[in-house]
């Protein structure tokens, strides 16, 4: 959610700096996300002042320059040559500093420097209005007609003003901060200072009138609260500068100036509003109704929805339905250009109801989003007013009927029991019943009742009012006192203590990850957190019914409907996110879950580590070309992290896996403990990344079970090791890793490891051969190695070659 902070002052005057408030409205639990400086003018003309031209003499050397004296304001005259013809003594001017960054209105931004022209200094520069990014002209310097002393920055001359925008991670349960107002309230409680509704005292309407739009609500469960006005002589077209500007601050584009006053009063009092075409408002009439399951239904992208019985609609006097009430309008009854008498709705609608359509028809707006939270009943009619009001300023209309209000079922304060010795238990610390008090006041939740418990306690009787959607307990209420009183005051104690202590798991799953992050981060990969939700459609073919996968009952998008049974597909998405940005040489990892059905109502979960290598494994440099990222160096980070979790030589096998198009399965204690190899196209496709991608997949759970922190140290071999090498004739189905069981089993005291250097396959060793040029390191800590000692294992391991692979040896 992004709130002006421009904005917000007209709601709140304060004048502490966008960074403080940030804070403050972090603390209390609206977690300002960043923020983000928005100019009129790009640089906002920093640099950049007032001043007068002194003197003006021709440049000795240049014809068509001027050598000026120009004084701006800090007793010391600046001498700057100018190459405008217009320029002369005595004029107001707009100077730029040295120093200074300007944006002209083409072409890229330049840095003031003083330097010289033709020989003489020049220590800033005179400006036209093209070079600050104030028009097109580049005809002559702007003279100014001002009595505005020099110095005076030129933003301030020009009305130039900056706005710092708020982004906020808006939590499920504070509905009541979803606009400017709520976090002008916010705010109004963590400063002890006033805040102010928009005023609506000019609102006037007739008190009666030839032609009005009758309401009816025909579900007064779903629909408590509905209110409209009918408004007349309206002219659509494009809104002002200064509304369009408000929006635009926070990233909403300006459409016309009714749609655009329903969305600036949406997001200044978190009212939703609709405008209807009152003219397609058949038998001036609104009824607030279920849909008839099965109709067929319109909306504002032209997609035509069917309905379900369970659909709140606003309809007309004929039941036909003009919009899905709380998400989304109907396209007929949508405002036009041609529109000119509007109908503006603003209501209170049940948020289950709200959310169960926006879900079916799989439409999130700004309105559902406040709707399915609950919105205040009580801000209909102020943000009804406020928008007719608007609608008078910037569209000519006239309220041409009274305000119809339904509201059948006044919806009250919620009564809360407040335990003061309670505050105490659950804060931690001691807070005064006055500042309790006060603090229950800016939040304008009433005391309603003081009273005493049997043991002389301090108990409230406290009245909560309606836009408080998340108050309902006590320990919310101690909740919302905490907030405001700040974490921060919240004393630690010398001697912390909790009512139960239990062991810490050994070893520490947490530790271990973060210790494997900082080996996979040190060798160049990025760890990356991707969503554990995913598409179905990965996993099933059309008409097929996947009975592994763990489906979502009320999932929000039909690309994200089940919860993954793989990482490797989210992964993707995020390197074909970086591959259209240009970002192909990626190194990638991720610890995270995988979910399974493995039988009627029981699930399964599993923690794995993923790896992702594609693109180029190193840049082109002066010293070296670009490579390709290849399978060996993906296995060579997996054994990395295997050794460090203590399983260092591990066994291999052809990887079987439904993803993977050739690799290896390693084994560690005969389990299967990672899977390696090529993504295959059809996966590559089916995610719509262009590149080849390696990727890696561990079973976490199982390393860090059988993970042993022991580290065991040796002294440094005193004695030499020894190389042979052996090349082997085999058959094509043996592997390498076939070979080294065999020199493993054969000598198990000698032997340090095996190396394959060379694989050759050719016509001269026979169909169906291959030759393995394999090395053999031997080496005894405890003596020199004697020819004999050394001769006498290669002959064993020759014998074994021979009898387990039938290998001819190559002499």
């Amino acid at each position: 959610m992004k709130i002006s902070l421009d904005w917000l002052r007209t709601l709140i005057p304060t004048d502490k700096p966008a960074v403080e408030i940030g804070k403050l409205l972090t603390g209390s639990g609206l977690e300002v996300e960043g923020i983000e400086e928005l100019e009129s003018v790009p640089g906002g003309l920093r640099g950049v002042v007032l001043g007068t031209v002194l003197t003006r003499e021709k440049h000795p050397d240049a014809d068509k320059l001027s050598l000026t004296t120009v004084d701006v304001g800090d007793g010391t005259p600046r001498q700057i040559v100018c190459g405008a013809p217009n320029v002369a003594a005595g004029q107001r001017v707009v100077v730029a500093l040295d120093g200074a960054v300007l944006h002209p209105s083409q072409g890229e931004p330049f840095k003031i420097k003083k330097s010289k022209i033709r020989g003489a200094a020049s220590e800033g520069m005179i400006c036209a209005e093209d070079e600050i990014g104030l028009g097109t002209s580049h005809a002559g310097i702007m003279v100014l007609d001002t009595d505005l002393p020099n110095g005076t920055p030129a933003a301030d001359y020009f009305g130039l003003g900056s706005d710092s925008v708020f982004e906020i991670g808006l939590t499920p349960n504070r509905a009541d901060a979803a606009s400017h107002y709520g976090v002008a309230r916010e705010l109004r409680a963590l400063l002890r200072q006033p805040c102010h509704l928009p005023d609506v005292s000019k609102f006037h309407a007739p008190t009666e009138a030839t032609q009005n739009i009758a309401v009816t609500i025909e579900d007064t469960e779903a629909c408590p609260r509905y209110a409209g006005v009918l408004m007349e002589n309206v002219q659509v077209g494009p809104s002002p500068e200064w509304l369009q500007r408000r929006l635009r601050s926070i990233g909403l584009s300006p459409i016309n100036n009714v749609v655009d006053v329903t969305n600036f009063v949406l997001h200044e009092l978190g009212q939703p509003l609709h405008a209807f075409d009152a003219n397609q408002i058949t038998g001036n009439q609104i009824r607030v109704k279920r849909a008839i399951a099965g109709e067929k239904f319109v909306t504002l992208d032209s997609a035509e929805r069917p309905l379900k019985g369970e659909d709140l609609v606003i309809a007309d006097a004929n039941g036909a339905p003009m919009a899905l009430a709380g998400v989304f309008g109907g396209k007929t009854s949508g405002v036009s250009n041609d529109t000119t008498r509007v109908f503006l709705e603003s209501a209170y609608f049940q948020p289950a109801a709200v959310r169960k359509t926006s879900q079916t028809h799989q439409l999130k707006t700004d309105a559902s989003f406040r709707f399915e939270r609950g919105t205040d009943p009580n801000m209909v009619l102020p943000a009804l007013k406020r928008a007719a009001l608007l609608l008078q300023e910037v569209a000519g209309a006239t309220v041409a009927a009274p305000i119809v209000d339904e509201y059948p079922n006044h919806i009250g304060h919620t009564p809360v029991r407040l335990r003061l010795p309670r505050v105490e238990k659950l804060v931690g610390q001691f807070i005064a019943p006055e500042r309790i008090r006060q603090i229950l006041t800016d939040l304008d939740i009433l005391i309603a009742e003081e009273n005493q418990d049997a043991n002389g306690h301090a108990e409230w009787i406290l009245s909560v009012p309606p836009h408080k959607v998340d108050v309902t307990r006590e320990a919310d209420v101690i909740e919302e006192i905490l907030r405001i009183y700040g974490f921060d005051h919240v004393a630690l104690r010398p001697h912390n203590s909790a009512s139960f202590l239990a062991s810490f798991v050994k070893p520490d799953p947490e530790i271990l990850r973060q210790n494997i992050s900082r080996l996979l981060s040190g060798i160049g990969f990025s760890e990356i957190i991707t969503n554990s939700i995913t598409n179905s459609a990965y996993f099933q073919k059309p008409g097929e019914k996947n009975e592994g996968l763990v489906p979502l009952l009320n999932f929000n998008s039909a690309d994200l409907d089940v919860m993954r049974p793989t990482m490797l597909h989210s992964g993707l998405e995020v390197v074909r996110y970086n591959i259209n940005r240009r970002q192909r040489d990626l190194k990638l990892y991720e610890f995270g879950k995988t979910y399974h059905r493995v039988a009627d109502g029981q699930y399964q979960e599993k923690n794995q580590l993923v790896i992702y290598l594609t693109g180029n494994a190193t840049a082109e440099t002066w010293q070296q070309k670009s490579e390709k990222a290849t399978y060996h160096q993906l296995a060579g980070a997996v054994q990395q992290v295997l050794a460090a979790l203590g399983f260092g030589s591990p066994t291999s096998q052809p990887v079987q896996h439904p993803y993977l198009a050739g690799g290896l399965t390693l084994l560690a204690q005969n389990q299967p403990v990672a899977q390696l190899g090529a993504v295959s196209g059809a996966v590559l496709k089916q995610v719509d990344v262009t590149q080849p991608v390696w990727y890696a997949e561990l079973d976490w759970d199982w390393l860090v079970k059988k993970y042993k922190n022991t580290l065991v140290a040796r002294e440094l071999p005193k004695f030499p090791e020894v190389r042979r090498d052996l090349s082997l004739v085999v058959d094509k189905t043996i592997t390498f890793d076939q070979l080294q069981q065999i020199a493993r089993r054969t000598e198990k005291k000698l032997l340090q490891s095996v190396n394959v250097f060379d694989v050759y396959e050719g016509e001269n060793l026979g169909a169906g051969k291959k030759s393995y040029s394999v090395s053999f390191l031997l080496q005894d800590t405890t003596q020199t190695l004697t020819d004999q000692a050394i001769d006498s294992v290669m002959q064993r391991l020759i014998q074994q070659f021979e009898q387990q692979a039938g290998a001819v040896i190559r002499r």
